[in-house]
């Protein structure tokens, strides 16, 4: 019998595949447990559906990340490090203060988990940063820290 899983299945399938299990199996363990529906047609119309519908979704979230990218490239975001004599400097800069420039700047809101800094910056200087906005998206901004 085919099933469509609705939910993971261990040692089975992941959710909406299509796979075939004994007709016992499905009666007393997946139908019941609303892990699976049987495969027919409607069923499947529906399954194709959704997968439509989860692409299209996924290529605007390309789209915007990429559109977004392009606007980040040309940013030049300024903060600032606590500095002492001689041009000492004291603490670091995090990618919450990035964040929060950017925000000020820009009037752009970056989540701090998608900066990605090797170290935090605790020099003066123009840094460029990684920012990850979707899995095949990575855009490059400048960070320009200056002491205070």
């Amino acid at each position: 019998m085919k099933v469509i899983l609705l939910q993971d299945v261990k040692s089975l399938g992941k959710k909406g595949e299509i796979v075939n299990v004994s007709e016992g199996y499905a009666r007393n363990m997946l139908l019941p447990k609303k892990l699976g529906v049987e495969a027919n047609n409607k069923n499947l119309n529906d399954l194709k559906l959704q997968n439509q519908h989860a692409d299209k979704v996924a290529q605007e979230n390309l789209e915007a990340a990429q559109a977004m990218a392009k606007k980040i490239e040309d940013w030049l975001v300024e903060t600032k490090i606590k500095t002492g004599e001689g041009g000492r400097t004291f603490g670091s800069v995090s990618s919450k203060e990035i964040c929060a420039a950017v925000k000020s700047q820009y009037n752009e809101t970056i989540d701090k988990k998608k900066v990605h800094l090797e170290e935090p910056i605790r020099a003066q200087g123009t840094y460029e940063v990684k920012v990850k906005l979707h899995p095949q998206v990575t855009a490059v901004m400048r960070v320009h820290v200056s002491g205070e």
